[in-house]
């Protein structure tokens, strides 16, 4: 049997290795009890060497801080044009869409071929302003609260125009993905909007650079279930990728 230290080590080279940890496989692998390994979890983050979640622990922070919309464009931009292009791909012509906020989807909207014929409905300010020079695109801005670090609006009165309308696929961002919590944002009236939006749509698809993984925010979006398609980099670990094509979502790593 493994001594206290060389449990530790061994669950520090797991935890960087796989970025995420599980509590009923390392009790499996270290044939140890639940209550050891919750022990040994507590110890090593009380040392700030990783950060425990429900049922495991993780070694990135797992809760996000909202930032404004002009710091968050300049990070992972390489990581977020390779998505946006990968999800501009999806798009059909005649196809009715609805956006939502965030700078992977600014991305995704500037590497949507010019002359395209869509509908697009959305809640950010700055996906309209994209769209002006192009004829062939509807667009439809969402009117509500400004949400000024996204540029975007919420609210009642976004969540009422949607009731109009039925769309073909959804383009979701979000602040974190957490394997057991799921799709979360910062802010818990634009989680309220995002949900109304899946309610109107045929297909959702998540479009998030691999930092979101591991992390969640103030306000839950919705579980896996809801989510068809998610386009990501290379950043994600294997044992992630594994798990979300068990629960059935489609994954595309760009």
């Amino acid at each position: 049997m493994m001594t206290l230290a060389e449990r530790h080590q061994f669950i520090l080279n797991r935890i960087q290795q796989d970025q995420y940890i599980n509590v009923v496989e390392l009790c499996k692998e270290l044939k140890v009890s639940s209550v050891t390994i919750r022990k040994d979890l507590k110890l090593l983050e009380d040392k700030n060497l990783l950060f425990r979640t429900h049922g495991g622990a993780t070694i990135n922070n797992p809760y996000t801080v909202d930032r404004p919309v002009n710091e968050k464009e300049k990070l992972q931009s390489v990581e977020k044009n390779k998505i946006g292009a990968a999800a501009a791909k999806l798009l059909k012509e005649n196809d009715s869409i609805v956006v939502a906020s965030g700078t992977t989807l600014l991305y995704f909207v500037k590497n949507i071929p010019p002359g395209l014929n869509l509908t697009v409905v959305t809640s950010s300010l700055n996906i309209s302003v994209e769209f002006i020079r192009d004829p062939e695109v509807e667009v439809i801005q969402l009117g509500g609260l400004l949400r000024k670090s996204s540029s975007s609006v919420m609210g009642a009165y976004a969540e009422q125009i949607l009731q109009d309308f039925y769309f073909n696929t959804l383009f979701l961002g979000v602040d974190g993905i957490d394997l057991e919590h799921g799709f979360t944002t910062t802010n818990a009236m634009e989680a309220h909007l995002n949900r109304q939006m899946i309610k109107v749509s045929q297909k959702v698809v998540v479009l998030a650079d691999s930092t979101k993984f591991g992390k969640r925010g103030f306000g839950k979006i919705c579980g896996f279930e809801d989510v068809d398609h998610i386009i990501t980099d290379k950043g994600v670990s294997q044992q992630i990728l594994n798990h979300l094509e068990g629960l059935g979502v489609t994954v595309t790593v760009v």
